[in-house]
C-alpha cells in the first residue's frame, strides 16, 4: 500500500540532474529514510541524465513510499531507446534494435538499476517510457535512535497511571479525518461526533503577547511540537502537548498527523533536550521576528547583515552567519556574518551537500548541541571555540536559496524549539531575501554589460600595441582584480613574454614585475583554459611586500584559432575570486584578445609598410655649394611615410644638380608605387645626358606603359647650376604642377615658370624648358597641391595665399621659409591636413665680403 507520494517534472537542460537529485534527497529525508538516499540519487541522476541529455525530453520523477520499500520512477517522452543486452545473442540470431550494445555507453542506467535495486522494470505507453526501480527498507533492528545518560529516578519524567496517546489526522481543509480510541478517552468525545468537523473548533490556540503563528500556519509546517488546549465535550479545556508531521496520503493529498498527550505527560512525545534553566517558561512556541524596518528592499548586503545581527541577539548567541546559494546551486557563499573573524568568512564557499547524513543536510533544520563532539559538522566554525549551533534553510517555493546559522560558546544552549522559532522567522524573510538577491543579480548583470561595452569601445579605439596592452590592464584593475599582467606569445614561439604589469598600489608594480619575470610563464595553462596559477606564489622569496599575492588565475587570449597571450589576474593575500568575477574576466579576455591581435597585426603591417616606404624616399640630400636647400615632407594617412606627393634632389654631373617635386593622383601605397617609378626614372634619364623636356617625355611613356596601374602625374622638374658670381642658373619644366614661386630681394613674388601638360595622360607631349637665374638673396619655392589646396570650409589657401605668406619671408633662410610655409598651412584650418604635402625651398645666400 502506498503511504506517501511525491512527484516533479524537470526540463531538458544541464541542471536537471542536479535538481532531480535534490528533489529525491529532500523527499526521502522528509520521510525519514536516510538509509536509501545514496542509492536512490545515484540511480535517479543516471536516469534523468539519460532522459534530458540523450533523449532530449523533459523527465518526470515520481517517488512512492510503501510499507517495506520505496519505488522511484523516471518517465521521458522518447520510448525508442534500447534496453541493455545482459547476455550476448545466440549465434545466428538477429540482434533486436531495441537492445543496446552491452559494451557501449547506452543502457548503463538500467544496468545500475539491476545492480542496486531489488526490483526494476521498464513500462511503455503511448509516447512515453518509464523506468522504475524499488529499494527495500530495512526492518528496524533492536537498537537506539536517541539516548541520554542514565540518571537518578527523581530527575526522570513521571506520569499518573496509563498514558493515553490520541492520534488525530486533519486533512488539507482542516477537517478531522481520523480519531482513535485514546482520543475518545482523552477528550471524552466519540469519533462519530468529531469526524468531518473542523479541527479549529476543538483547538484552543494560545494567544500570548506579540505575533504568533496561527493554527492554520502550524498545520502547514512539515514538523511541529508544542503545547495548546483541546475543548472537551463538557466545554472544559484540557492542556495537551502535541507532535505533528505533514504527509501525503495514498492519493497524493496533503494531511497532518497529530499525536497528543496531556501536558503533564509531554515527556512521552517531546524530543529529548537539555535540562531547561530555572525560571518562568511558556508552553507555547514563541516566534522570532527577523523582519527589518528602514532597510531598502534592494539593499541585499544591509538586509543580510542586520538579519544575522538580529538573529544572534534574539537567540542570545555569540555569532551568526547567513549563506546564499551560488548560481549553479552547488555551493553556499558566506554573504553576512557577525561574531566571526573577517578572515574566516571572507570569500568562503561551502558545498551544499557537504553533510554526511540527514542531520547535516542544509535542506533541513538542524541543532548541534556540542560541536566539539563532531567538529566536522560545521567547517565554517572550526577552531572558533563555538559549541552550540542552529542552522535552518531559507527556501522559496520549495527551492533552497540559503542557510541561516546562529552559534553560541556554551554547549547545549539550543534545542528544537529554538530551531523551530528560527525556521519560522527564516520562512518569513526568505522571499524578501530572494527578491533582493534577484535585484542584486540584475544590477550586477547590467553592470557587467556596461563594463564590457565600455571595454569594447576603449579597446576598439586604438590600434597601437602598447596602448592596447595598457588598456587591457587598466580595465581589469581594480574592477576585477588587485593586479594584472599581460603576456604575449609570438608566432612560432614556445614561451610567453611579459609585456605589461599593473597593480592597484603603484608602489607594488616594480616588485610584482620582478617576481613575474623570475617566474616561468604558464604556457601549459594556455592550452587548458582558465586555471589557477601557483607559479608566482612558489617563487616568493620573502623580500616582497607583505600580502602581495593571494589567488592568481591565468586566462588564455584566443584569437584566430591560436593562443596569442595570457591575461593574468591576481588578488591580495587572503582574497579569492568570486565566480561571477571570473566569468566577467573571461568575457573581457575574449574581447581583449581580438583587440590585441588587431593591434599586433597593425603594428606588423605598419612596420613592414614603413620599411618599404622609406626605400621610396630619397637618400641623404646632397649639399649644393652656394645654395641653401630645405625640404619638408608629410604624407597623409595614419602609418604612411610616403604617398602621392614626392620630392628628390640629386647630382646629375659635376656642378649640376637635378631636383623634382611631384604629385601622383591619389595617396597611399598605390600612389607610392608610381612615386618610386617616377623618382628612379628621373635619376636614370637625367644622368644619361637628356635635357629636361626629354627626361619628362620618356617618363610619360613609362607611366603610360603601366596600363591600368599607371596614374597621371603632375611634376616640376629642374636642373640647377651654381655660377661663379654667386647666382644660380635653373632650367625648369612644370608639367601640370602648381607653379614655382620666386621671391625677390624686394619682397615681390612672381611665378618662375608656366604650366604645361601633366604626365600619364597624353602619348605625345611638346614640352619646353624655361631658364631662370636666381640672384643672391632670392628664393625659389616649390610646393605640391597639398599646400595650395588647404581648406577650411569654403576657404582655400590657394596660390595667392601662398604668395602672401612667401612675401613675408624676405631675408629669411631657406629653412626658415619652409618652416613658415608649413606653419601657415597647418594654422589655416583646425583639422589636420588631409592631403600629402611636400615643400622645397632653394635660396642663393648673399655673399658677405669682409
Amino acid at each position: 500500500m502506498v503511504t506517501a507520494r511525491a512527484a516533479a517534472t524537470f526540463e531538458p537542460d544541464g541542471r536537471s540532474a542536479s535538481a532531480a537529485r535534490g528533489f529525491v534527497r529532500d523527499a526521502l529525508l522528509g520521510w525519514g529514510l536516510p538509509e536509501v538516499v545514496d542509492d536512490a540519487i545515484v540511480l535517479v541522476s543516471e536516469l534523468v541524465t539519460n532522459a534530458v541529455v540523450h533523449a532530449g525530453t523533459a523527465a518526470e520523477v515520481s517517488c512512492l513510499r510503501e510499507a517495506d520499500s520505496v519505488q522511484i520512477g523516471v518517465t521521458d517522452r522518447h520510448p525508442e531507446r534500447g534496453l541493455p543486452a545482459f547476455a550476448g545473442p545466440v549465434a545466428g540470431d538477429a540482434v533486436s534494435e531495441h537492445f543496446a550494445d552491452s559494451e557501449g555507453e547506452g543502457g548503463r542506467g538500467l544496468l545500475m538499476c539491476s545492480a542496486l535495486s531489488s526490483r526494476w522494470g521498464v513500462e511503455y505507453s503511448a509516447g512515453q517510457k518509464t523506468v522504475w526501480f524499488r529499494l527495500p527498507l530495512q526492518r528496524a533492528l533492536p537498537g537506539t535512535r536517541y539516548a541520554l545518560p542514565q540518571a537518578p529516578g527523581e530527575v526522570l519524567p513521571s506520569t499518573d497511571g496509563p498514558v493515553l496517546v490520541a492520534v488525530v489526522q486533519v486533512d488539507e481543509h482542516g477537517l478531522v479525518r481520523s480519531w482513535n480510541a485514546d482520543a475518545e478517552g482523552l477528550f471524552r468525545q466519540p469519533a462519530d461526533a468529531v469526524l468531518g468537523g473542523r479541527w479549529a473548533d476543538l483547538v484552543v490556540w494560545p494567544q500570548p503577547p506579540g505575533e504568533l503563528a496561527n493554527l492554520a500556519e502550524v498545520l502547514r509546517l512539515a514538523r511541529w511540537e508544542g503545547a495548546f488546549g483541546i475543548r472537551r465535550a463538557d466545554q472544559r479545556t484540557i492542556e495537551v502537548y502535541g507532535s505533528q508531521v505533514r504527509l501525503l496520503d495514498a492519493t497524493g493529498a496533503p494531511s497532518t498527523l497529530c499525536l497528543l498527550v496531556r501536558e503533564r505527560d509531554r515527556a512521552v512525545l517531546r524530543t529529548p533536550t537539555r535540562t531547561a534553566p530555572a525560571g518562568p517558561s511558556s508552553s507555547a512556541l514563541e516566534p522570532l521576528d527577523l523582519q527589518l524596518e528602514g532597510v531598502p528592499a534592494d539593499d541585499l548586503s544591509g538586509m543580510l547583515q542586520q538579519t544575522v545581527e538580529r538573529a544572534r541577539d534574539l537567540l542570545d548567541g555569540d555569532a551568526a552567519y547567513l549563506l546564499l546559494i551560488t548560481d549553479d546551486e552547488s555551493e553556499f557563499e558566506v554573504r553576512a556574518a557577525t561574531g566571526l573573524p573577517a578572515g574566516r568568512v571572507k570569500d568562503v564557499r561551502i558545498p551544499v551537500d557537504a553533510g554526511q547524513g540527514r542531520y547535516d543536510s542544509a535542506r533541513l533544520p538542524a541543532v548541534h548541541q556540542d560541536l566539539a563532539v563532531r567538529p566536522g559538522a560545521a567547517p565554517l566554525l572550526g577552531g572558533s571555540g563555538l559549541r552550540s549551533l542552529i542552522t535552518v534553510p531559507l527556501k522559496v517555493e520549495g527551492r533552497l536559496i540559503g542557510s541561516l546559522g546562529v552559534a553560541a560558546g556554551r554547549p547545549g544552549q539550543y534545542d528544537n524549539d529554538h530551531a523551530l522559532r528560527l525556521q519560522f522567522a527564516a520562512d518569513r524573510i526568505a522571499l524578501s531575501v530572494e527578491n533582493a538577491r534577484l535585484a542584486e543579480r540584475e544590477r550586477l548583470r547590467r553592470g557587467a554589460l556596461s563594463f564590457l561595452v565600455e571595454a569594447s569601445d576603449l579597446l576598439a579605439g586604438t590600434l597601437e600595441l602598447q596602448q592596447t596592452l595598457a588598456l587591457m590592464a587598466q580595465m581589469a584593475v581594480p574592477t576585477l582584480a588587485a593586479w594584472c599582467a599581460v603576456y604575449t606569445i609570438a608566432e612560432q614561439a614556445e614561451q610567453a613574454e611579459l609585456a605589461f604589469v599593473l597593480h592597484e598600489d603603484e608602489d607594488r608594480i616594480d616588485p610584482l614585475r620582478a617576481l613575474l619575470r623570475s617566474t616561468e610563464a604558464p604556457v601549459d595553462i594556455a592550452a587548458g583554459g582558465t586555471a589557477t596559477w601557483d607559479g608566482p606564489a612558489q617563487a616568493l622569496t620573502g623580500t616582497e611586500p607583505a600580502g602581495l599575492l593571494g589567488q592568481t588565475v591565468a586566462l588564455p587570449l584566443f584569437a584566430r584559432n591560436r593562443v596569442i597571450g595570457l591575461l593574468v589576474l591576481g588578488t591580495t593575500a587572503g582574497v579569492t575570486f568570486r565566480q561571477e568575477i571570473l566569468e566577467l574576466a573571461e568575457d573581457l579576455s575574449r574581447r581583449a584578445a581580438l583587440a590585441l591581435d588587431n593591434s599586433r597585426l597593425y603594428s606588423e603591417r605598419t612596420a613592414t609598410s614603413q620599411a618599404l616606404q622609406r626605400s621610396l624616399l630619397p637618400p641623404e640630400l646632397p649639399k649644393i655649394p652656394g645654395v641653401e636647400v630645405e625640404v619638408y615632407y608629410q604624407a597623409a594617412g595614419e602609418g604612411n611615410e610616403v604617398g602621392g606627393d614626392f620630392y628628390d634632389l640629386f647630382s646629375i654631373r659635376e656642378g649640376t644638380y637635378g631636383f623634382a617635386i611631384g604629385d601622383v593622383c591619389g595617396t597611399g601605397p598605390q600612389a607610392a608605387s608610381v612615386t618610386g617609378l617616377a623618382r628612379n626614372s628621373l635619376r636614370l634619364l637625367a644622368r644619361e645626358g637628356l635635357d629636361a623636356p626629354q627626361v619628362l617625355s620618356r617618363l610619360n611613356r613609362a607611366i603610360l606603359d603601366e596600363g591600368d596601374r599607371g596614374r597621371f602625374l603632375t611634376l616640376l622638374y629642374g636642373e640647377l647650376t651654381p655660377r661663379a658670381d654667386g647666382s644660380a642658373e635653373l632650367s625648369l619644366v612644370c608639367a601640370g604642377h602648381p607653379l614655382p614661386l620666386r621671391l625677390g630681394t624686394d619682397g615681390r613674388v612672381t611665378a618662375a615658370a608656366e604650366s604645361q601638360p601633366l604626365l600619364g595622360v597624353l602619348e605625345h607631349l611638346e614640352l619646353t624648358v624655361e631658364q631662370v637665374v636666381l640672384e643672391p638673396g632670392e628664393v625659389l619655392l616649390c610646393v605640391t597641391d597639398g599646400v595650395t589646396e588647404r581648406r577650411e570650409g569654403m576657404r582655400m589657401l590657394g596660390e595667392d595665399g601662398l604668395a602672401e605668406v612667401l612675401a613675408g619671408c624676405t631675408g629669411l633662410t631657406a629653412g626658415a621659409v619652409a618652416a613658415r610655409v608649413q606653419r601657415a598651412v597647418e594654422r589655416f584650418a583646425p583639422e589636420p591636413p588631409s592631403d600629402d604635402m611636400a615643400i622645397i625651398a632653394l635660396r642663393v645666400p648673399v655673399q658677405r665680403h669682409g
